[in-house]
């Protein structure tokens, strides 16, 4: 059986998820405002996966007999300086998920839920491809900087991610 403190802590995920999606729909509206359609459908995608990563949580507590509570969202930043700008918060939001990850994870050992722990397993290293992908982006446009013809060329590299790719769907 899951203790209150794992259930309280898994919904706290299932909420911090959402505002993952939820933070990546808000920078495709503002990419694609901004003519980055590609950009816009590599943040679409990502919005995507997060919401995937919700439901993980959320039906994990379901099949553990725990009750999914779910909490208000915060309204995500919506305007930002540029692309890079972007993709900086993107990926210090990556790192900020990590952290909670992690924290959960701890508290899997500490609470001894083992269950818990094997499901934490598949998201600590989803986190080391999310960061390590929002990364190389954010390097890749300090490279294009204000190169114009550079920043479409990403732009459109950047709109051939598929939805889809690395939710863990069918893991």
């Amino acid at each position: 059986m899951m203790s209150q403190r794992m259930q309280d802590a898994f919904n706290e995920q299932i909420k911090n998820e959402f505002y993952s999606s939820y933070i990546y729909l808000s920078m495709a509206a503002w990419l694609d405002h901004g003519n980055l359609p590609g950009m816009a459908t590599w943040m679409r995608a990502q919005a995507q996966e997060e919401a995937v990563h919700a439901m993980k949580l959320f039906d994990h507590l379901l099949d553990r007999g725990a009750q999914p509570v779910l909490q208000p969202i915060p309204q995500p930043p919506v305007t930002f300086s540029g692309a890079l700008e972007a993709f900086e918060q993107a990926h210090r939001h990556e790192q900020e998920v990590t952290r909670s990850i992690n924290e959960l994870y701890g508290l899997s050992l500490e609470e001894r839920d083992f269950a818990g722990r094997v499901l934490l397993d598949w998201f600590i290293s989803e986190q080391v491809e999310e960061e390590k992908t929002s990364g190389l982006v954010v390097e890749q446009l300090r490279m294009v900087g204000d190169d114009r013809l550079g920043l479409l060329l990403l732009d459109r590299e950047l709109g051939q991610r598929k939805a889809g790719a690395g939710d863990g769907a069918a893991d």
